[in-house]
C-alpha cells in the first residue's frame, strides 16, 4: 500500500517483507514498512500511475557542449515524456555526446538538463541510482559468465546479494539468456553481447533506460529480436526507454515519440504517428487467378483503362506486389472494388499507406533543394536585369 504525503514523497506501508517499485512490481524481500521514496512533482492525492503518465522524463534547454574544435551539442532544447523515444541522427550528431551529460558524466558547456526531475549538474549520482545505461561499444570482460557479471552490476546498483542474484536470474530469462547464463561471455555472438549489455542496464529495475545504438552489429534477425525486446519494456514492466540509432526505420516500428538532431541540432522532436501520418496514396493488393495468373498487372491495366494512374509498390519494406494509387475521393474505392469484383480477384488489403519516416525527411530534403534552385534563379534574374539596365537594355 502506498500514500502521498504532503511532502511530495511516496509512504510505502505493507504489512509484508516485500519491496514494491515504482510500477507495483514486488522486486525484492525487503522490509520496506515505514519507507519514503522521493518523487519530483509529486504532489498530495496524486495517483502514481497518473504521475508516472504525465511526467517529463527528460527536459533540456538550451544545452550545449562544445569542444575545442568541435560542437557537439549546440542549445538544445527538448522535453521528452514517458514511453520509448528514439533519439537519431548520424553518426557524430550528439548523441552519445548527450547522453554522457544526461547521466551526470560529462558537465555541459552551458544550459542546464534535468532527468526525472533531477538536475543533471549537480544530481548525477542520484540520476544513475534511477536509470539503466547501455553502452554502444563493447565493453564487457571476456572471462566470467553473464550471471556473474549482472550480479555484479546488480550489487553495484546497491542490491542486496540475493536480490541481486533473483533479479540477475529473471533479467536474464527476459532477454533470452537464461539458457547461457553460466557461459564465459569471450564466447558468446554479437548478439548475445547485446543482450548482456541490455540484462545490466535493467537488473536494478530503474525507471528509465538509455540504450545507445543497441541494434549495432547485428543481422535482421536479431535486429527484429532487439527491438522487440525495447518494446517490451515499455509495455511490460513501464519503464520508460532512450534509444539512439541513426536508422529511422528501426525507430518507426519501435518508438512512440522521436527526436532528430544533426550537427547537435535539433531539427525535429514529434510522436511517430505525426512523423508516419496517412497519405492520399493507395495501396491495393490482389490474389491471383488460374484466369489471370498476374492479377496484380490484370487490375493495372483494367484501372489504367478507367483512367486510373498506378505505380508500382513492390520497393516498398513488405510491400510485396502492390499498387498504388492517387485516392480522388470516395469513388476511387468503388471502381477499385469493382474492378477487382469484375476481373474475380481476390483483395488482399485496400488502405491509405503512410508515411515511413525516412520518406519525410527525404521530401524534406527535396523541397529544401527545390527552395535552393528557386532562389538561385531568382538572383541570376535579378543579375541579368540589373546587368541590362546597366547597358540601357
Amino acid at each position: 500500500m502506498w500514500t502521498t504525503r504532503p511532502d511530495g514523497q511516496l509512504a510505502v506501508r505493507s504489512g509484508s517483507r516485500r519491496l514494491f517499485d515504482l510500477r507495483g512490481t514486488l522486486t525484492g524481500p525487503y522490509d520496506c514498512r515505514g519507507m519514503a521514496i522521493q518523487l519530483p512533482g509529486l504532489t498530495t492525492g496524486c495517483g502514481l500511475r497518473h504521475y508516472l503518465r504525465t511526467v517529463t522524463v527528460i527536459a533540456t534547454e538550451s544545452l550545449s557542449k562544445r569542444f575545442p574544435r568541435v560542437t557537439a551539442l549546440d542549445r538544445l532544447s527538448v522535453d521528452v515524456g514517458p514511453g520509448v523515444t528514439g533519439l537519431v541522427g548520424a553518426n557524430g550528431a550528439g548523441k552519445s555526446t548527450l547522453i554522457k551529460i544526461l547521466l551526470g558524466l560529462s558537465p555541459a558547456t552551458e544550459g542546464r538538463a534535468t532527468v526525472l526531475g533531477l538536475d543533471v549538474a549537480t544530481k548525477g549520482g542520484d540520476i544513475r541510482e534511477r536509470v539503466g545505461y547501455m553502452p554502444e561499444h563493447d565493453c564487457l570482460p571476456p572471462d566470467v559468465s553473464a550471471t556473474e557479471f549482472v550480479v555484479h552490476m546488480a550489487r553495484m546498483s546497491g542490491l542486496p546479494p540475493a536480490a541481486a542474484r533473483e533479479r540477475t536470474a529473471d533479467t536474464l530469462r527476459h532477454v533470452g539468456l537464461y539458457e547461457e547464463r553460466y557461459r564465459p561471455i569471450g564466447g558468446y555472438s554479437t548478439g548475445m553481447k547485446q543482450r548482456v549489455k541490455l540484462a545490466q542496464a535493467l537488473v536494478h529495475d530503474p525507471q528509465l533506460v538509455f540504450l545507445d545504438e543497441p541494434t549495432n552489429g547485428l543481422d535482421p534477425v536479431g535486429r527484429d529480436e532487439m527491438l522487440g525486446l525495447i518494446r517490451r519494456i515499455h509495455t511490460d514492466f513501464g519503464i520508460s526507454v532512450l534509444v539512439t540509432s541513426h536508422l529511422l526505420g528501426e525507430l518507426e516500428r519501435t518508438c512512440d515519440h522521436v527526436v532528430v538532431v544533426d550537427g547537435g541540432k535539433l531539427l525535429r522532436s514529434s510522436s511517430t504517428t505525426d512523423f508516419t501520418q496517412r497519405t492520399a496514396i493507395l495501396a491495393v493488393e490482389v490474389t491471383d487467378t488460374d484466369e489471370h495468373p498476374d492479377g496484380t498487372d490484370a487490375l493495372r491495366e483494367v484501372l489504367h483503362a478507367r483512367g486510373i494512374d498506378t505505380h508500382d509498390g513492390s520497393g516498398l519494406p513488405g510491400a510485396g506486389h502492390i499498387l498504388l494509387l492517387t485516392a480522388q475521393g470516395e469513388e476511387t474505392y468503388d471502381l477499385v472494388r469493382d474492378a477487382v469484383a469484375d476481373l474475380g480477384l481476390g483483395l488482399v488489403r485496400m488502405e491509405q499507406r503512410r508515411h515511413h519516416i525516412a520518406e519525410v525527411f527525404t521530401d524534406s530534403d527535396e523541397q529544401a533543394a527545390r527552395d535552393a534552385e528557386a532562389q538561385a534563379a531568382l538572383k541570376d534574374g535579378d543579375e541579368q536585369r540589373k546587368e541590362a539596365v546597366g547597358h540601357g537594355g
